[in-house]
């Protein structure tokens, strides 16, 4: 199991993983510029980490988040939440137009999530296999 999601990451990697990251490490760099929105650009690297190497790992819920992680992800979803929701969408489209490529688009479905809502998430190591369905 493990040979096989080492396989899909690679293939993942230079299919889209590659271009996602980008486009979450694009968005830390700009709320990185200014001091106030440094807690956004930290979250951004950290999904682009995800966005990198996606098999083998998933978002969880972190109990001990308060109210503040939401009113950071309402604000995340305004400004760059639904713009990083959209290209993993059109990249899970445009994997899925082939059966090898069906795995890949599920996992950037399942990463939608935490593109909508990274503050009170975080990134696991997953010890089980996950149901193509089940986000």
């Amino acid at each position: 199991m493990a040979l096989l999601r080492f396989i899909l990451n690679v293939i993942w990697l230079f299919v889209a993983g590659f271009w996602l990251a980008a486009g979450y490490a694009l968005a830390g760099i700009i709320c990185c510029i200014l001091i106030v929105t440094i807690p956004f650009g930290i979250a951004s690297f950290r999904s682009a980490n995800y966005a990198l190497w996606p098999f083998g790992r998933e978002m969880a819920r972190n109990p001990d988040a308060g109210s503040g992680s939401t009113v950071l992800n309402v604000i995340w979803l305004i400004v760059a939440g639904w713009w990083l929701a959209i290209g993993h969408i059109v990249t899970a489209a445009g994997l899925a137009v082939t059966i090898i490529g069906i795995p890949m688009a599920w996992a950037s479905l399942k990463m939608i999530p935490i593109a909508l809502a990274p503050f009170g998430n975080e990134i696991v190591h997953s010890d089980r296999p996950r149901e193509p369905w089940q986000f």
